[in-house]
């Protein structure tokens, strides 16, 4: 099994993607790191601890990271995510497991340097954890496996989810993202221009009736399917993060290209958008691949399958 670090900032679609990735038996989890993003680093790690006792995995171990971005000040989504970050839907839970002492980068540089080239960084949140890492450590560059990130936009340009042109994860930290993409890693971005073709409906939720997830499943993307609708039209939410996830585990599911890409981090009409070099322009060398399609029906069906188990 591959052995990943799954870094988040526990809002709805996070949340999904941990429990894609514990269910699907396929990934060795050594730890899940927390980010200040969707909500407060709080929310996240309460949020994050629910979720695995959901799952009964009380062995997986939770290390907090981050409570503010690298540099800039912190902004959440609490219109998308709800007040706690994951719908309201676990109000009732109390939280028994307990947060681990070690600080979250201080996790990556410890466990990257006990399985050097083994580990896959999979982060779906802001990528202020890494940054930190690898100020603090430069050496670990060159043990870390892959960096696989769910973030960005770059040929649906005018579709961002935060501003036109940009994604809220690198939105949320942009020089994060701007120091991470330079420091010659094995990336591949999972960007909104394949996320968005990835779309949960109370069709798809209906399937896991009778299992332990269909309630939590149900109750917590209500908001955030709400949120789809107001904006499109339909109620349904897209399974940003459970893709990441689900690329990890069959890279099929999307197609790639090798590709240059710089964070901008100064103007405030475009701050944290991806611009990603197609053409060349630029004369520097791809350090990332980026999605430019994928099957979103295979997916989804695989997803929700997956949680049925």
């Amino acid at each position: 099994m591959e052995k990943i670090i799954l870094d988040v900032d526990t809002g709805i679609d996070d949340a999904l993607a941990i429990l894609y990735a514990i269910e699907s038996k396929k990934l060795d989890i050594l730890g899940i790191t927390t980010v200040n993003g969707n909500v407060p680093l709080d929310f996240v790690t309460k949020n994050t601890l629910k979720i695995l006792q959901l799952a009964d995995r009380r062995d997986i171990k939770v290390y907090p990271g981050a409570e503010e971005p690298y540099l800039r000040e912190p902004e959440h989504e609490y219109h998308v995510h709800g007040t706690d970050g994951i719908g309201n839907a676990l109000d009732d839970m109390e939280v028994t497991m307990e947060l681990e002492d070690t600080f979250a980068a201080d996790f990556i540089i410890d466990t990257v340097n006990k399985y050097p080239g083994e580990v896959t960084l999979v982060m779906v949140g802001p990528l202020t954890n890494l940054a930190l890492a690898m100020k603090k450590s430069p050496g670990i560059k060159h043990k870390i496996k892959r960096l696989v990130l769910m973030g960005g936009i770059v040929s649906k340009a005018g579709y961002g989810n935060k501003l036109p042109t940009s994604e809220f994860n690198i939105f949320a930290d942009a020089e994060a993202a701007k120091v991470v993409f330079h420091k010659g890693l094995d990336i591949t971005m999972v960007s909104l221009d394949v996320t968005h073709q990835t779309q949960l409906n109370m069709d798809h939720i209906n399937e896991l009736e009778g299992t332990k997830y269909f309630d939590y499943v149900k109750d917590s993307t209500e908001i955030y399917r709400s949120y789809g609708e107001k904006l499109h039209g339909k109620n349904e939410c897209s399974l940003h993060d459970p893709l990441t996830i689900g690329y990890v585990l069959d890279e099929s599911y999307v197609e790639t290209v090798p590709v240059y890409v710089d964070v901008e981090i100064q103007s405030p009409l475009s701050y944290g958008q991806t611009i990603a070099d197609f053409r060349g322009q630029l004369g520097k060398e791809p350090n990332m691949k980026v999605c430019t399609a994928v099957d979103g029906e295979r997916f989804v069906k695989d997803f929700i399958d997956t949680l049925k188990k």
